[in-house]
């Protein structure tokens, strides 16, 4: 079965995932997790990927981002990888692949899911057993986001920014958030159409992102068409 094309709609938010290769750690001790962040910072400059949110897994990561040219995210995950890999393998002497192959990413309708989408990543070390609170994961733009920690890596998305007229009315707001529980339907969404590259939205925003993209952003109906004949 052929390849879908990559999502692009210039300024639309994304949810990316990249995972090991056979889920393997790829990441050992605090230094890697550095190297990593100093590279996607440099890498989303050069290619004009904003990034919102992240969180970096131990052996996956995960992003929220908006790139704003069609090759902005392919051409700084391509340009992490590349120098993560080098790295990984020097220190740890290692060869081979570090990563399970393509990235997994899909378009989100920001005003239904983007804030959403935003606490799925930064729980996600708190849904392993990680630890109780995100605050206490150092991996992640929790701290930035809800606390106004200092960290290049990050722009704020418009809708953040909504979230109150002073940043600290912002960061306050968005704590709050994090006192519900995400839905398991929302879990299901998000999970489902990262995984199987939909567009995460209603069907309006879907086909919006159909005629955007020239490309399917749902599954077809399952079964054969209905017959039109009495």
């Amino acid at each position: 079965m052929a390849r879908l094309p990559r999502y692009f709609v210039k300024g639309q938010a994304q949810h990316i995932i990249q995972r090991g290769n056979n889920r393997e750690p790829i990441f050992a001790a605090s230094d890697d997790y550095h190297f990593y962040l100093d590279c996607l910072q440099e890498a989303a400059k050069l290619h004009e990927l904003t990034v919102h949110a992240y969180v970096l897994m131990t052996n996956h990561v995960h992003l929220l981002a908006s790139p704003e040219a069609e090759v902005s995210i392919p051409k700084t995950l391509q340009s992490v990888g590349r120098r993560y890999v080098q790295y990984f393998n020097y220190r740890y002497k290692r060869t081979g692949t570090l990563w399970e192959g393509r990235y997994k990413a899909t378009l989100i309708d920001s005003d239904h899911y983007l804030l959403t989408c935003m606490r799925y990543i930064e729980l996600n070390p708190v849904r392993t057993g990680m630890v109780d609170h995100p605050q206490k994961y150092p991996w992640s733009s929790y701290a930035s986001n809800a606390f106004g920690n200092i960290n290049k890596l990050l722009k704020p998305h418009d809708l953040y920014r909504h979230l109150g007229d002073s940043e600290a009315d912002r960061q306050s707001a968005y704590c709050l958030l994090f006192q519900a529980g995400i839905g398991k339907s929302d879990l299901e969404v998000i999970r489902a159409s990262t995984n199987k590259g939909w567009a995460m939205g209603n069907d309006r925003f879907r086909e919006k992102i159909e005629k955007l993209t020239g490309r399917r952003a749902a599954p077809r109906p399952r079964g054969r068409p209905r017959s039109t004949r009495d």
